[in-house]
């Protein structure tokens, strides 16, 4: 694989991106090409026309090819649309004082798996994870094998795509000449970042802001626990201070531009007459800009994890927050805002993130396909070996 070009896929909400990289030998990352093209063919987190997502991968694989010199024949994808589905499921073993074994956690690994798919008949399992050993009680940072227990429990995390979503990513491809090498929820790969980079943080949730979009993620002993999407963003911001002001929106980003950390500004202070440009000047406090954006901050931070039903019972375990807005000018304008709320007073610790590179994404991309990722269970990848047999492998040797 070293020095060979790869080809990655990320599938946006609004846009796909098509990387070449190559690992060099000293495990370095090179970028050879990207291109960025328009979505067409996926919506609402659906699959609506293949010919016309067919079309656009092809002819943009083949631009890249010519630039790259190089054909591929597979090709890694890093999906951040279509419904993914989260499941999360214990097995438990009575062990009467008895050393745990090989053939107890086989058992409890068929039972969830079984369970899974007896119950989600219409999807495909994408990525396993374990997320939760216990003895008598205790939790343990590894496979307990050979120890002494009366009782044992094992979680598996399940990340499920839908089989009709799974064969048309299949078919897609395949028109295109290309094998699916590995199929990864981009979540998986930003949150793998997250504790590369963090590596005493194994608990979090991430929220990433998008001006349309917006999405959360927790991620719980390094397993991907639940994602989450909102078809919002700071773009409702703005739209709640062009109604109350009466200013256009690209009256409001050049404000929010010009005005870094606006809570430091003495709040009386009014906007300047060069945002008035063929209107009429009035007099408008900053104050009421800021008000108007920690109303609806506030309430998007409800909206999030407050209130959300998804997290009720895992709010509590939440080590750190990682916080990710798009928008920086923005972010600037409303930092101590967005850090307080979504802090909760000082509840939660807050660190933000820098918007990721698709280098960045890629690299970490494929280091998972080398070398897995310590809490997963399962490869993404087809072999003639069974399930079971595939899981053992992961974790026994």
């Amino acid at each position: 694989m070293k020095n060979t070009p790869q080809l990655f896929t990320i599938i946006g909400d609004s846009e796909i991106t098509l990387i070449s990289g190559r690992i060099d030998e000293k495990n370095n990352f090179e970028l050879l090409e990207k291109l960025f093209f328009p979505i067409e063919g996926i919506g609402d987190n659906k699959i609506l026309d293949l010919e016309k997502i067919i079309n656009l991968i092809k002819k943009n694989t083949f631009l890249i090819e010519q630039k790259v010199n190089y054909i591929f024949k597979d090709i890694i994808i890093i999906l951040d649309n279509l419904e993914i589905s989260f499941l999360n499921f214990s097995g438990f073993k009575k062990l009467n004082g008895t050393q745990i074994s090989k053939e107890n956690i086989t058992y409890l690994l068929n039972s969830l798996k079984s369970c899974v798919d007896e119950f989600e008949k219409s999807k495909k399992i994408l990525h396993i994870f374990n997320s939760e050993y216990c003895l008598d009680k205790k939790k343990l940072d590894n496979l307990p094998i050979g120890l002494f227990g009366d009782f044992y429990s094992h979680e598996l995390s399940f990340n499920l795509i839908n089989k009709t979503d799974h064969k048309n990513l299949e078919n897609i491809f395949k028109k295109c000449n290309l094998k699916i090498k590995k199929i990864l929820l981009e979540s998986f790969v930003r949150g793998s970042l997250i504790n590369e980079k963090n590596p005493k943080v194994d608990t979090f949730l991430y929220v990433q802001i998008k001006n349309e979009n917006s999405k959360i993620f927790f991620v719980e002993n390094n397993s991907i626990k639940f994602e989450q999407k909102f078809n919002f963003g700071t773009d409702i911001i703005l739209k709640d201070i062009s109604k109350i002001t009466s200013l256009s929106s690209d009256t409001i980003k050049q404000v929010i531009s010009d005005n870094e950390n606006i809570n430091k500004l003495f709040f009386d202070e009014l906007l300047e007459e060069k945002y008035f440009i063929n209107q009429q000047y009035r007099k408008i406090k900053k104050k009421l800009i800021l008000e108007i954006a920690e109303a609806r901050i506030q309430e998007i931070c409800k909206i999030f994890y407050l209130k959300n039903i998804n997290l009720k019972k895992k709010i509590e375990e939440i080590e750190v927050i990682f916080l990710d807005v798009d928008d920086l000018n923005h972010f600037k304008c409303f930092h101590n805002t967005y850090k307080n709320n979504f802090a909760l007073n000082n509840t939660y610790g807050i660190k933000v993130v820098r918007k990721l590179s698709v280098e960045e994404i890629a690299n970490k991309a494929i280091n998972i396909v080398q070398f897995g990722w310590n809490k997963e269970v399962i490869p993404f990848t087809k072999s003639k070996k069974s399930i079971i047999a595939r899981v053992f492998q992961q974790i026994f040797n």
